[in-house]
């Protein structure tokens, strides 16, 4: 009985020491962020400052409200820096699944991973947070002023990152997919209305409720799940090539 449950603990046990290690990146990449808390806010307000009106500003309406902020902020910070060793070792932990010729993987996984989420992440920055901000500040007109609080900024702030930042992976997550055969060219094509519907619900999901934030969210999202299509297309495509050389070498 005890052999019977061995493989389970064994996972049970392997996945601890996974996460432990992920957490301590994370805890090294807080204490490195920590000490440019206060520059990496003035960085993230940048697109609120281009776009707000005369009179707005960000403030704080408690005494440990700031510091907090800035304990976020390196959270946030040290969780992105620590993202290819979180990668890492989440394809350690499924490596045993996979087929020897599937493992060599680990280092392209590693690093495509980590540049789709910080792209998503950067196109959320670069793109979103201009036009949406812009949108938000212009419906209330002259009729108001917009006093926002730290908190409320980082919030919206770090949850469109992330949110961006997470859906930015479905290439990386189809490719790989396909590279297993789990998902083929035509079922992916033959899917869209279905995924046009997934990626309306993710967004809204991922997104604060509003209209605006959801459209930017979904129109990359389309983009990226035809470029999932081609990618898997030309997966396929590879693979029969090197069926046929290899039928033509065995006669």
């Amino acid at each position: 009985m005890q052999d019977e449950r061995l493989p389970l603990t064994s996972h049970l046990e392997e996945l601890r020491w996974r996460l432990i290690k992920c957490v301590a990146a994370v805890a090294v990449g807080f204490c490195l962020s920590y000490g440019f808390a206060g520059d990496i806010f003035h960085f993230l307000v940048k697109p609120f400052n281009a776009v707000k009106p005369a009179g707005s500003q960000l403030i704080f309406t408690s005494l440990p409200e700031a510091f907090v902020t800035n304990l976020k902020i390196a959270f946030f910070a040290g969780l992105a820096l620590s993202l290819p060793v979180i990668f890492y070792q989440l394809w350690r932990f499924i490596s045993p699944g996979l087929y020897e010729r599937e493992r060599r993987y680990v280092l392209p996984f590693v690093l495509v991973s980590t540049f789709f989420f910080l792209a998503g992440a950067a196109f959320a920055f670069y793109f979103v947070f201009p036009v949406a901000f812009k949108f938000f500040l212009e419906v209330a007109g002259g009729n108001a002023v917009a006093m926002l609080t730290l908190k409320d900024y980082l919030d919206l702030v770090v949850q469109l990152l992330v949110a961006f930042g997470v859906t930015f992976e479905l290439p990386v997550i189809m490719y790989f997919l396909a590279k297993m055969g789990v998902v083929n060219y035509r079922m992916l094509a033959g899917s869209r209305k279905y995924a046009l519907l997934v990626i309306v619900i993710v967004a809204a999901v991922l997104t604060p409720p509003d209209v605006v934030s959801q459209i930017l969210l979904s129109i990359p999202l389309l983009a990226l799940y035809e470029l999932s299509i081609w990618a898997t297309y030309l997966i396929e495509k590879k693979r029969k090539a090197e069926q046929a050389a290899a039928n033509a070498d065995a006669e």
